[in-house]
């Protein structure tokens, strides 16, 4: 764990439970995310320190806590910038933002954590003359508000969360999504980039990604099957969310049930939007049914 790794010519990736990317142009480096936390960020300032690479920037594909948790100290440590997307950059900011969006309320103290709510780290935009030319950004938003890929001169693209491995699939099933349109379209553009390598953040590094972006495919699918079935009659939001747990044989915890219960949301705003499903209000509850 934490081990670099030399993808092709000048990019390289950490191997650790949220991949990190490093770019390097002489002797500076550029990062694609910062990792979980502080104990991360150690760690890569070593890896740097032991290749005499001086920290330019870091660009996070996005705003969520592993993949930013490891910013405010590598910013403190080494001067570098915190670029990403502007409304990922205000959560970037803010870090309260993500548990508060996920909740839908103020967090109670079980979910102001590092998982959910990173240090807060200033931030300028991916789109300002300070990012880098040779660096390319690739929009694929879904899993998050505006996430984005970052593409290196070597082909290699790192795609942040919009691909999840098999492992986390078959243990977890429903995976965080905030936007099931934007995360179909997104997968569709990966699967016409051709001749890259492709660096998930928690899948394993190939240049053949088209059965997993398959799997990914076809899990969403399999979901909104699911769900549609369970909305043959009206029901509300508390008894979708039960069935879908016990359908999956999953337990929960509140980082778990805050992260689906959002998920759960945005594929019944997709399947609504659809023209598959209607909802009424009855006795001040809220019921969602199939559009027959």
């Amino acid at each position: 764990m934490y081990e670099l790794i030399k993808l092709k010519n000048s990019t390289y990736y950490i191997e650790s439970p949220t991949k990190v990317g490093i770019y390097v142009e002489g002797d500076n480096a550029y990062l694609i995310d910062s990792g979980n936390d502080k104990e991360a960020a150690k760690k890569i300032i070593r890896i740097l320190d032991e290749k005499s690479w001086k920290l330019k920037a870091i660009i996070n594909t996005h705003s969520n806590g592993d993949h930013v948790g490891g910013n405010k100290y590598l910013q403190d440590k080494t001067g570098c910038i915190v670029m990403s997307t502007n409304i990922e950059n205000i959560f970037i900011e803010n870090t309260i933002l993500e548990s508060s969006f996920l909740y839908g309320g103020y967090p109670c103290k079980d979910l102001r954590n590092k998982f959910l709510m990173a240090e807060c780290s200033k931030t300028t935009s991916c789109y300002s003359e300070n990012f880098p030319k040779n660096l390319e950004i690739i929009p694929i938003k879904g899993h998050f508000f505006d996430m984005i890929g970052i593409k290196t001169p070597d082909n290699v693209v790192f795609i942040g969360d919009s691909l999840f491995g098999s492992n986390i699939l078959n243990k977890y099933h429903i995976f965080f999504i905030y936007d099931i349109h934007e995360y179909l379209s997104s997968l569709d553009k990966l699967e016409k980039m051709e001749e890259c390598i492709f660096v998930p953040s928690h899948s394993v590094v190939s240049s053949n990604i088209s059965a997993l972006i398959e799997e990914n495919r076809n899990k969403i699918y399999e979901i909104c099957e699911k769900i549609t079935k369970i909305c043959s009659e009206r029901i509300c939001f508390e008894d979708i969310f039960k069935k879908m747990m016990d359908e999956y044989d999953l337990v929960l915890d509140i980082n778990q049930y805050v992260l689906v219960g959002s998920t759960i949301r945005s594929y019944l705003s997709y399947l609504y939007d659809k023209g598959k499903l209607k909802y009424e209000f009855f006795e001040n509850k809220m019921y969602w049914f199939v559009n027959q």
